[in-house]
């Protein structure tokens, strides 16, 4: 089974007081990781645009350290890649300073003046983010969206709601309802609709609940919702610690394509992504020692 991941992959710099270490993030590339490490007999490949600079070698390097496919990421001539800090309070809170402006990235699927999807060909699932709509010109979100549409391809999207991405919270909310619409396996996180939406809990639980789709919806500590019927009721444990909450969305995403992807079932897929989610956020950065 061949996964295709999209987005952008940034170099990352974690803070720790002084000191800061440098490594390779980007939330589907998070998620491509921990998926691959979750199944490791599947094809996963990511789909970017990077430059041709020494930090665009790096990520390609480290993708391949992590057995991603990078056959079919863009390179694009003078471009380099985004850069993103973490910063994280005493409760494992992170907060983000985006350098990715001019980010190549953000030319996905533009070559020589033309659109091309060609890179998502093949694909027996296509996952993707709102984080890797917002970066992109309305145009190429469009042709993308009919692609999906006309994809034989089972569709995977997560929200992943960051306002400063873009141009304005009507045209996220327009843009994000359209990709759930044509989601065969939905991920939202609870808070991120509630902010996208301005809606209560109860709302977006009813809102996914009644789209009768695969998935799950995040709700922290409290465990994730199953979004398909007949679901039998668990518990799920906490986390024994929270040091850095970054990636717990994105490896929590991993964990459940993985599992469902590899025939498990829902109530196991679930104990799964909460599980792993729950060890991420006791490390700092977004991808922990195996």
């Amino acid at each position: 089974m061949r996964v295709v991941c999209v987005g952008e992959a940034m170099i990352e710099l974690s803070t720790d007081g002084a000191n800061a270490s440098l490594g390779v993030a980007g939330d589907t590339l998070n998620t491509a990781i921990y998926l691959k490490r979750t199944a490791p007999q599947l094809d996963v490949q990511y789909v970017t645009a990077l430059g041709d600079d020494s930090f665009s070698k790096r990520i390609l390097s480290f993708m391949e350290d992590h057995a991603i496919g990078t056959s079919v990421c863009q390179v694009i001539e003078g471009k380099s890649p985004g850069l993103y800090a973490i910063e994280t309070d005493e409760f494992g809170e992170r907060s983000f300073t985006y350098w990715r402006s001019a980010s190549a990235a953000r030319e996905m699927f533009q070559i020589d003046g033309a659109l091309d999807f060609s890179a998502l060909d093949g694909a027996n699932v296509i996952y993707l983010s709102a984080i890797s709509l917002a970066i992109l010109p309305q145009e190429v979100r469009d042709g993308l969206y009919t692609y999906l549409n006309q994809s034989p391809a089972r569709i995977a999207f997560d929200s992943n709601y960051r306002p400063l991405l873009w141009e304005n919270q009507e045209i996220a909310q327009r843009v994000i309802s359209s990709f759930w619409a044509i989601s065969d396996i939905c991920l939202p996180s609870i808070d991120d609709e509630m902010n996208l939406f301005n809606e209560t809990a109860e709302q977006v639980q009813d809102r996914f609940l009644g789209m009768s789709k695969s998935g799950a919806l995040k709700r922290g500590e409290t465990g994730p919702l199953s979004l398909q019927p007949n679901t039998e009721e668990q518990a799920f444990s906490s986390a024994k610690q929270v040091v850095d909450s970054t990636a717990a969305g994105d490896s929590f995403n991993g964990g459940y394509l993985g599992s469902i992807l590899s025939g498990s079932t829902q109530s196991d897929a679930l104990q799964v992504a909460h599980k792993l989610a729950s060890h991420v956020i006791g490390y700092r950065g977004a991808i922990v020692p195996e």
